[in-house]
């Protein structure tokens, strides 16, 4: 295993946690919310873990570059880059859902190398990949399910409204209709699910950089694939789709129409 991967992964595994602490305090609590132009939620919570990831992680490896939620971007010349979200899932943040996520993701060359997404408001548990280490819920080892027919399929998404605003409703109320279940667990939570198995397929619209870049190692590493709607990887792209790889091509049919 290359060092500077491993030595990249633990510092990203510790800071996360330290961050999501951080997040953690102002968790239920009364928060003054601000409202980006693009009418998502920020908070001193997601500003001051974000100021945590970059500062621990940038006096550790000064070279790195950096893309996160709140601070944009830091350019560096080592070839590794940061793609960070402290609280992924704010809106479930402010309304006291406990499904957020401190989220960290390596980059190296272009390739996304390690992901983290550590959960603070449910016990602190920790889903965590390194390039070829293999996907982890804490200690535990994760895969994901081998079901191959789409009529026996959960499916995961986080809002109807998404769809809708991308024209994609009735080829999404499609693929709802041939799957066994539906759940609306939305942001980072639906892509988790799929790589320890407990569903096949998580499809989303809307997302940025910082929400999918941290999860493509974890559920790729779990056996699973992470792709946009056409089939390609790029985490500019406002679409993704993650899947057992059993049923992404199938999917995938679906959602093109």
């Amino acid at each position: 295993m290359n060092p500077e991967w491993r030595e990249r992964y633990e510092a990203a595994l510790e800071i996360a946690r330290e961050a999501g602490r951080r997040a953690l305090e102002y968790f239920e609590q009364a928060v003054d919310i601000e409202w980006k132009k693009d009418r998502s939620p920020v908070t001193q919570a997601d500003r001051e873990a974000e100021t945590i990831l970059r500062e621990r992680l940038l006096g550790r490896f000064p070279d790195d570059a950096f893309l996160g939620e709140e601070q944009g971007e830091h350019l560096g010349s080592s070839g590794f880059r940061w793609i960070l979200d402290p609280i992924d899932g704010t809106k479930s943040f402010v309304r006291g859902i406990p499904l957020w996520a401190t989220m960290v993701g390596l980059e190296f060359r272009g390739e996304l190398i390690a992901g983290v997404a550590h959960l603070p408001a449910l016990g602190g548990l920790t889903y965590h990949a390194l390039r070829g280490a293999g996907a982890w819920r804490d200690d535990r080892r994760i895969r994901v399910s081998r079901v191959d027919q789409l009529a026996e399929a959960y499916v995961f998404y986080s809002s109807l409204s998404w769809f809708v605003a991308a024209g994609k409703q009735n080829e999404f109320l499609e693929l709802v209709k041939q799957s066994a279940r539906q759940r609306g667990y939305g942001d980072f939570y639906g892509f988790v699910l799929v790589a320890q198995g407990s569903g096949e397929i998580m499809v989303e619209h809307g997302v940025s950089p910082w929400d999918i870049a941290p999860l493509i190692p974890i559920v790729e590493e779990a056996g699973g694939r992470m792709t946009n709607w056409n089939d390609q990887h790029d985490i500019f792209s406002r679409d993704v789709l993650a899947t057992n790889g059993l049923l992404h091509g199938t999917a995938m049919g679906l959602l093109r129409g």
